[in-house]
């Protein structure tokens, strides 16, 4: 197996094995109690199953910056470039989502709540941002492929807007924007379409052959 091939099929590995303990915490105990439809994913790190929703996560940054790691390798972006800095920022995002858990409201509001919760923003803008701008280039002559990457990430960023939406709402004299749609299915659509976005474009790299990489323009 070749070296860009073994990184792909770990990249590929990391993500599934992150969704999968992901969704494990929803059917475990005692974390199969919290309301999906209502409870946010990070609800998870505020119990004693908090080290299964960090392995989790990590394992989505590890793949996901192997990801990015493999499109710099095959020439398909540059070290420096748009997608590169929104991909890092969706890796880092997710490393300080470990960091700084989310507020435990029973408790009261926590600087580091408040930065769990910006860090998530970022990382919902940046991925599905990143994987617009690469896809053309992973896929030059699968319309197909493409269209799947774009829908992924189109709809993480339409249900992303939605958020902000009911932010908008509750300023202008609207209920609480957490109250406004089920928060829980909200987020989990949006997680699930982010993930689902990069795997895609994993995909096409292991598809995709060294040779038919596209150069990278002058």
């Amino acid at each position: 197996m070749g070296a860009g091939r073994s990184v792909t099929v770990a990249s590929l590995g990391s993500l599934l094995a992150g969704v999968v303990l992901m969704l494990a915490l929803h059917v475990m105990p005692p974390t199969n109690e919290i309301n999906p439809l209502r409870r946010t994913i990070s609800q998870y790190a505020l119990g004693p199953n908090k080290w299964i929703f960090d392995v989790a996560v990590l394992l989505v940054a590890l793949g996901s910056a192997l990801a990015f790691a493999e499109l710099i390798r095959r020439r398909l972006i540059r070290p420096l470039s748009a997608p590169v800095v929104l991909g890092a920022l969706w890796t880092l995002s997710l490393l300080v989502v470990v960091s700084f858990t989310k507020t435990d409201w029973t408790v009261g509001p926590s600087v580091g709540g408040m930065i769990h919760r910006y860090a998530s923003v970022v990382g919902f803008v940046s991925l599905p941002l990143a994987v617009l701008l690469v896809v053309r280039r992973v896929f030059p002559d699968s319309a197909g492929w493409r269209a799947a990457a774009r829908v992924f990430a189109g709809l993480a960023l339409g249900v992303l807007g939605l958020l902000f939406f009911a932010v908008l709402r509750m300023a202008a004299g609207g209920g609480p924007w957490w109250l406004f749609m089920p928060l829980g299915l909200v987020e989990r659509t949006m997680a699930l379409s982010a993930v689902a976005a990069v795997a895609v474009v994993v995909l096409g790299l292991t598809r995709a052959n060294s040779r038919d990489a596209v150069p990278v323009a002058a």
